[in-house]
């Protein structure tokens, strides 16, 4: 299956969207701007899983830690729950 450009450039660029997410001061926005970094760093990090001659262990760990934070500035900010349903 292939992956749209828009995927494809979403995923190579999690770093972007991780620190979008992070600095994001609307508070409207944050939302949105969370998910979109969780789903880029998800597929990179299923990309990096799938594909052995591109397993990077040290961006494994940083796309783990990456969303850790994101997950805690979800729950500091109560948003968690409204966004995955818990």
């Amino acid at each position: 299956m292939q992956k749209s450009p828009t995927v494809l450039r979403a995923v190579s660029n999690w770093r972007e969207l991780y620190q979008a997410a992070l600095f994001e001061s609307d508070r409207h926005r944050l939302p949105r701007r969370i998910v979109v970094a969780e789903q880029a760093l998800i597929a990179r990090g299923r990309e990096l899983f799938v594909a052995t001659e591109d397993a990077d262990l040290a961006e494994q760990r940083a796309i783990e830690r990456a969303l850790e934070a994101l997950h805690a500035l979800e729950n500091c900010l109560g948003l968690r729950a409204h966004h995955h349903g818990t």
